[in-house]
C-alpha cells in the first residue's frame, strides 16, 4: 500500500501539468469562433437579442459567436445540445424559465438533463415583466375593480393564455393563489390566436409581455388598459401603471427571462471571462436601449447570482405547477 502522504504528492505532480494546461487555455481563450446554441426558432425574441449580445461579445473577445438555432420540445432540445457540448467555452447557449425551471416539474420524464448538474450559468441577459391587461372596452379601470367583479361573480371570469403551462398560464394561476379568486383559463396556441381575442372581448383578461401589449396600449385610441406590472417598481415604459406590490398582492413579480449558460465542467475562468464580457455588453448605450424601450429590464451580475435566481425560481414555479395541479398542452 502507498502511503497517504505520498500518495497525495504524487497525485499533485500527475495533476499539476493539467491544471496548469487548463490555466494556459483559460488564458488563451477564446482563439477560435464559439458557437452560440438559441433552443428556439430564427426571429423570435430571444434569438434576436442573441444575435445582438453576440455581435457586442465577438468585438470583445476578438472572436466570431456563430448563432445555431435548435429549436423543439419547449426549449429541451437546444438546452441538451449545449448540456452535452465540451466543457471549453466554445459552445454556449440561451437558457431561460422553461427548460431550466419549469419543463421538469410540469412535464415529468421528458426532459433529458437536469438543469442543475449539467448547465453553469453564466449571466442573465433580461428579464421580460409581463403585465396584466383587459380590453379598453372593459368596465373595469383598475386591479381593484377587476377582483372585486371576480370575487362577487366567482366562475363567470376567464383568461387566455398563449398554451398551458407557458408563463402567460402561470402568471395566471400564480394571481388566481395569491387573491383567492377563480377564473377559467383559455389556452390558446401561440400569443396571436389569445391576443385576438382578447382584443374582441371573448375573455376577460390576460398577462402579457410588454413589448407585445405597449403597441395596444399605446395606440390611439387604445386597444388594451393596463392593470398592473409583474415587477418590484414600476417601468419606464408604464410609469403610470402600479406594480401588484402597490396594490398589496405578493409574488407576482413575473418574467420571461434568459441568459447565457454553459456545460457543466467549463472552466471557471473562461465562465468568468464570458461573464465580465456580457456584463460590458449590457452596459453599452445601445444594446440596454434595445432592451429596455419596448419595456423589458436588463440583466448582467455574476454566475453566482444567476444560479441564485434560477434556483429561486425553479423553487417558486415547480412548487406553483405541484399545489395547482398545473398540465401542459
Amino acid at each position: 500500500m502507498i502511503p497517504r502522504r505520498p500518495f497525495l504528492i504524487l497525485a499533485g505532480a500527475l495533476l499539476a501539468p493539467f491544471t496548469a494546461a487548463a490555466q494556459d487555455a483559460a488564458r488563451a481563450y477564446p482563439s477560435r469562433p464559439i458557437t452560440l446554441i438559441v433552443p428556439y426558432a430564427a426571429g423570435g425574441s430571444s434569438d434576436v437579442r442573441a444575435r445582438q449580445v453576440g455581435q457586442k461579445l465577438a468585438a470583445s473577445l476578438g472572436q466570431p459567436l456563430i448563432v445555431d438555432n435548435k429549436p423543439g420540445a419547449n426549449g429541451n432540445i437546444g438546452t441538451l445540445a449545449i448540456a452535452k457540448a465540451a466543457p471549453d467555452g466554445y459552445t454556449i447557449g440561451i437558457g431561460n424559465l422553461a427548460p431550466l425551471t419549469v419543463n421538469r416539474t410540469l412535464i415529468p420524464g421528458t426532459t433529458p438533463f437536469d438543469p442543475a448538474t449539467d448547465l453553469v450559468p453564466v449571466a442573465l441577459i433580461e428579464k421580460g415583466p409581463l403585465v396584466l391587461v383587459v380590453n379598453d372596452k372593459s368596465p373595469y379601470r383598475n386591479a381593484q375593480e377587476l377582483l372585486a367583479a371576480m370575487k362577487a361573480k366567482p366562475g363567470r371570469f376567464s383568461y387566455a393564455s398563449a398554451g398551458s403551462g407557458g408563463s402567460f398560464h402561470l402568471a395566471g394561476e400564480m394571481f388566481k393563489s395569491e387573491t383567492g379568486v377563480f377564473a377559467t383559463h383559455i389556452p390558446y396556441r401561440g400569443g396571436g390566436p389569445a391576443m385576438n381575442d382578447m382584443l374582441s372581448g371573448q375573455v376577460d383578461y390576460m398577462f402579457e409581455m410588454v413589448p407585445s401589449a405597449i403597441g395596444y396600449l399605446k395606440a390611439s385610441p387604445p386597444k388594451l388598459r393596463a392593470l398592473a406590472v409583474a415587477h418590484d417598481r414600476r417601468l419606464p415604459s408604464l410609469p403610470d401603471v402600479p406594480t401588484f406590490a402597490e396594490l398589496g398582492i405578493r409574488h407576482m413579480e413575473i418574467s420571461n427571462w434568459f441568459g447565457i449558460v454553459a456545460p457543466k465542467g467549463t472552466p471557471k475562468a473562461i465562465v468568468d471571462k464570458l461573464n465580465a464580457a456580457i456584463n460590458q455588453a449590457l452596459r453599452e448605450p445601445d444594446l440596454a436601449l434595445r432592451i429596455t424601450e419596448p419595456g423589458n429590464v436588463v440583466g448582467g451580475g455574476t454566475p453566482a447570482q444567476f444560479a441564485e435566481f434560477i434556483g429561486a425560481e425553479t423553487q417558486r414555479w415547480g412548487q406553483l405547477i405541484r399545489d395547482r395541479n398545473i398540465k401542459s398542452d
